[in-house]
């Protein structure tokens, strides 16, 4: 089944396995589809002497056919549910190396004694699309508390072959993930966010938490692991700081981005392999990466920075800001309830729920008109709707658009309602800016791109922003606050671009470089 080239790299990567580990195929019976999976199995379990493959019966009132990941006869909480092809190959590959202690994914110890003090027991099921990009991270997070925690167990679901259960929880995004058949998460996220959520549903063994704070000092701090914290870790490093990146993960809002063609001099990257890019980069200096983070509250008054995650603090001579921006809600009556339920961010993810539908995308920016292409294949018709009286995409893409038959744009449209029962979308309504009109859209599906909103709400008292909530700096990244620096698409600085982003990182931290050097802080 699998390529004879990718036999030999997976021979690499489980070159340096300790521990034994089996693939546990559960099946009602010998079928079609519990062959295929052996047959996957086996061709990955061949790589390695360290490998095997059992066979064992499932319950006659089970999905299956699946399988579990077992380490040294013992089971790791970790199973499959399909055959983790596409982007959660992946996903797999890294279960084996987890399940053995290895792996970049693996988390600092503050992190570990989180997940093992989470009560159980817990049983996840984690629903995933092979095509989806976002879903990997949140699988392999799960599968990572499920291997550190013996009372947590997760189930990854390739939706396409557990139809029954896509149709019985009314899944139309993913990931999305049950704690007990209850919905934990719908969408992309992180480790650290997850964690937070069991934690609140499940609470934590008190005997496990840590009794004092850990103080962590660094010369430098930068807030935000995106292109412009990536840029200005880096540089900070090469001037020979002591610093810290804290971020929920490196790469940030790029990893939602699938094809990038402007990055001058790379000619095309995708997203998570820019993101990938940029945690190598880093790693190769003397820099402290502490990914899964919350910050809780900062205090940039006076010459100490201090930043407050829990059980740690961090604390620095300088602190960079680069807290990029999330996308941005409609606001609108409908919305926030239909939000994985007909409402959704990332075509990639989610369209393929809605393929043979006719859906609507709201915004007419770049990221909007390439949206609606993705979902002109699929789709027997897409809507578009530009709030303004012309699109704000590139000309290669409204001529791309334009061509498209099933694609109608409709401009000076204000949307005005998601039309719904909580469950599923039925419709749209938009206002004509015009004619001041209201007109009903039956769609099934509303794809929200209409730009970003800064994660500046930490800073709301503490520094001064613009209107739209932007920390406001001077063209060396300075703010108002001597020793406080931001950068990226935090800040006023227009040209929301990766490239502008990282000069901007760069450019932080050579004045931190420069007023470290006058003593001006």
């Amino acid at each position: 089944m699998l390529d004879i080239n990718i036999l030999e790299q997976l021979k690499e990567i489980f070159g340096m396995l300790k521990s034994d580990i089996s693939f546990s195929l559960l099946s009602q019976h010998d079928t079609a589809e519990s062959a295929e999976m052996l047959s996957f199995l086996e061709d990955v379990a061949s790589t390695s002497e360290h490998l095997s493959v059992e066979k064992r019966s499932l319950p006659a009132d089970a999905d299956g056919p699946l399988f579990e990941i077992v380490k040294d006869g013992n089971p790791t909480g970790v199973r499959f549910r399909g055959i983790p092809n596409g982007h959660e190959f992946s996903t797999l590959l890294l279960a084996v190396l987890n399940a053995d202690g290895q792996g970049k994914n693996m988390p600092d110890e503050t992190l570990r004694t989180r997940i093992q003090a989470l009560k159980g027991p817990v049983k996840l099921e984690t629903l995933v699309s092979l095509t989806c990009t976002n879903c990997p991270d949140v699988a392999q997070a799960l599968n990572l508390i499920a291997i550190l925690n013996p009372d947590v167990e997760n189930t990854v679901t390739d939706g396409a072959v557990a139809p029954e259960t896509v149709k019985a929880l009314n899944i139309q995004s993913v990931p999305a993930v049950y704690a007990d058949r209850e919905l934990l998460s719908v969408g992309r996220t992180s480790l650290g966010d997850l964690l937070e959520k069991l934690e609140k549903a499940y609470g934590v063994m008190e005997s496990s938490a840590p009794t004092a704070k850990t103080i962590r000092e660094y010369d430098v701090v930068i807030l935000g692991g995106g292109p412009a914290g990536s840029a200005a870790a880096i540089y900070c490093a090469r001037k020979g700081f002591n610093t810290a990146v804290v971020t929920k993960t490196v790469g940030g809002q790029v990893r939602e981005t699938m094809n990038i063609e402007n990055l001058v001099s790379v000619a095309q990257t995708t997203g998570p392999e820019l993101a990938a890019d940029l945690k190598e980069h880093i790693s190769r200096y003397p820099v402290d990466i502490f990914e899964n983070r919350t910050v809780e509250s900062v205090s940039a008054i006076g010459k100490e920075k201090v930043l407050e995650c829990g059980n740690e603090v961090f604390r620095s001579k300088a602190l960079i800001i680069a807290t990029g921006a999330g996308w941005r809600k409609l606001s609108v009556t409908g919305e926030a309830e239909h939000i994985g339920h007909g409402v959704a961010f990332c075509t990639h993810c989610d369209g393929p729920f809605y393929a043979g539908k006719r859906v609507a995308v709201v915004g007419g920016g770049n990221s909007g008109i390439e949206a609606a292409l993705d979902l002109a294949a699929m789709c027997p018709h897409v809507d578009v709707f530009e709030f303004l009286d012309t699109l704000k995409a590139d000309e290669v893409l409204q001529t791309k658009a334009s061509s498209m038959e099933n694609i109608n744009i409709h401009l000076s449209s204000q949307v005005t309602e998601i039309v719904g029962d909580g469950k599923n979308v039925s419709g749209i309504k938009v206002k004509d800016r015009v004619s001041g009109k209201e007109t009903f859209y039956p769609v099934a599906g509303v794809f929200v791109q209409i730009g970003l909103v800064p994660n500046s709400s930490l800073f709301n008292d503490k520094l001064p922003l613009t209107k739209s909530g932007e920390i406001i700096v001077d063209e060396r990244c300075r703010t108002s606050v001597k020793g406080v620096y931001a950068a990226g698409d935090v800040t006023s600085v227009p040209y929301k671009q990766i490239v502008v982003a990282m000069g901007e990182g760069a450019k932080a931290a050579l004045s931190v470089f420069e007023d470290m050097m006058r003593s001006d802080i």
